[in-house]
């Protein structure tokens, strides 16, 4: 009886699921590394709680350039663009969803922007043609950018079926974006990406 009474206990009580880090290597179709890819992981079964990055929610404006190329932003976060430069700027995106504009502030100024749906945003400046970057707004906090290497690490990842999804401004397939399902172990493991990316950057 007690044995029966043990083994119904522990049916009782939820799974356990295991999380690892996962390793995600991004390559174009010659082998080589492919920097800023956006890695996003979406558990079949949810992720819950505020999502957090550790890297600083900001795009400035530097020598006529943004900079980062590439920003990863977790939905209904606001996004600062301070203008480091002499002259004055103007940053607009006609991006569906996420269209917004700021218009012209100068040197030491800083403006922000809140994006409340998930999707990619382009944006440029109004003065200065040249100046183009790109904000991904994410609903999961498995997600990250691959660096120079081509690799990028997602950590804590939960065991489990999930879906995959890799997204570049130049990924020549419908929305610079593919996605694929996989089965995440309680080790994560490694994945391995390899892809067109010969296409052109996404308009603003």
């Amino acid at each position: 009886m007690r044995l029966l009474a043990l083994v119904a206990l522990l049916l009782s009580l939820p799974a356990v699921v295991l999380a690892g880090d996962l390793t995600v290597s991004v390559r174009d179709a010659a082998g080589r590394p492919v920097r800023d890819a956006v890695v996003t992981v979406h558990p079949a079964a949810g992720a819950s709680g505020p999502i957090r990055f550790a890297w600083p929610l900001r795009v400035t404006q530097q020598q006529l350039q943004f900079q980062p190329y590439v920003l990863v932003v977790p939905v209904g976060q606001a996004v600062s663009f301070p203008n480091l430069d002499r002259v004055r700027h103007h940053v607009y995106s006609f991006s569906r969803g996420n269209r917004f504009e700021i218009e012209l502030y100068g040197r030491d100024e800083t403006r922000s922007h809140t994006f409340r749906a998930p999707g990619t945003v382009a944006i440029g400046c109004n003065i200065h043609d040249q100046m183009l970057a790109y904000i991904r707004v994410v609903d999961t906090p498995f997600a990250a950018k691959t660096e120079a290497s081509g690799d990028v690490v997602l950590r804590n990842v939960p065991a489990g079926a999930a879906t995959l999804r890799i997204w570049h401004p130049t990924l020549n397939v419908r929305g610079n974006e593919t996605s694929r399902a996989f089965t995440v172990t309680a080790a994560a493991g490694r994945q391995t990406f390899s892809g067109d990316f010969s296409g052109r950057a996404a308009a603003r």
